[in-house]
């Protein structure tokens, strides 16, 4: 009788194993009944009927990653590059991706790789270098349109690597480091032009300044000798007409206006010129000359 309760006991537990499931979170399960789907079983507590009902799959909600294994593409111009990506999914309908794909991993990785080759093999290779999003935007939407029959929806596709061969490596380098030497020599030829022009602009300022200075020291010269001219030209004015006044004053005969003139005359001709004109109108003066002196020799007798 002991050995019959523990049986039961033991059956019992048995059936409660089976038939009591705990589902964790973020994970459905996939309960067949007799072989067939039956239903989905959320997270929680779940009971099933032991040996009429089993779980056929567990599948995560998470968002997952999957790695591509690095493939070999050929671009365009025939150069064979090594492209390394990953893929970021989540399963939108469980019953879908359990039934309708044998294997949705694998699906996605083979669908990844042919989607790949066709895409950059339409490509050159410094395309490839210069569009990875594009690249990435593309791949996204294809197999999310791919996978959307398998309960699948693929958040994001990114390319982690892009290698090209070692041969075509060295070469990119090489035109990189003529690239940057390039740019170096055609900034330092825009740096040393630049300095060139600034340099010119200030020569060019400085004589412009200096030429306003020189115009302005003549205009200043020429203004103060035109003053000093006018000045010297009043006092030589105001000599004369003092001079005239004096005479008128003093009411001179004909004889002494033209002794005086004479005098004059002998001071211009002790100047440094060779040749004296005398005008016209002087020689009535000089023709009466012997009379003036005999005038004045006569003056002298007369004073003895």
């Amino acid at each position: 009788m002991l050995i019959f309760l523990i049986i039961l006991l033991i059956i019992v537990l048995i059936i409660a194993f089976k038939s009591i499931k705990i589902v964790k979170q973020s994970e459905v399960y996939i309960i067949e009944r007799l072989g067939k789907y039956h239903k989905i079983a959320d997270a929680g507590l779940t009971i099933i009927f032991p040996f009429v009902d089993h779980v056929r799959s567990v599948v995560s909600l998470k968002q997952q990653t999957m790695d591509i294994p690095p493939q070999g593409v050929i671009t365009k111009d025939n150069v064979t590059i090594t492209i390394d990506t990953v893929v970021f999914y989540k399963i939108t309908d469980p019953a879908k991706a359990v039934y309708e794909i044998q294997s949705l991993k694998k699906g996605i990785e083979y669908l990844a790789i042919t989607t790949i080759r066709d895409i950059v093999g339409k490509m050159d290779l410094d395309e490839t270098f210069s569009s990875r999003d594009a690249i990435n935007d593309r791949l996204r939407v294809i197999l999310d349109e791919a996978t959307d029959q398998w309960g699948c929806k693929i958040d994001r596709v990114e390319i982690k690597d892009i290698t090209p061969p070692a041969d075509i490596r060295d070469a990119m380098e090489k035109q990189m480091n003529a690239e940057r030497n390039k740019r170096a020599l055609i900034l330092q030829a825009e740096g040393e032009k630049q300095s060139a022009v600034t340099i010119a602009e200030g020569q060019k300022e400085a004589a412009i300044l200096q030429a306003e200075a020189d115009r302005e020291a003549q205009i200043t010269r020429a203004s103060g000798e035109a003053e000093a001219i006018k000045q010297v030209a009043q006092a030589k004015a105001k000599e004369i007409q003092m001079i005239y006044s004096a005479m008128k004053d003093a009411d001179p005969t004909d004889k002494l206006v033209q002794l005086k003139s004479l005098e004059a005359l002998e001071e211009v001709a002790k100047g440094d010129a060779n040749k004296v004109f005398i005008p016209f109108e002087a020689t009535s003066a000089l023709s009466s000359l012997g009379a003036i002196k005999e005038v004045l020799t006569e003056d002298k007798k007369n004073s003895k």
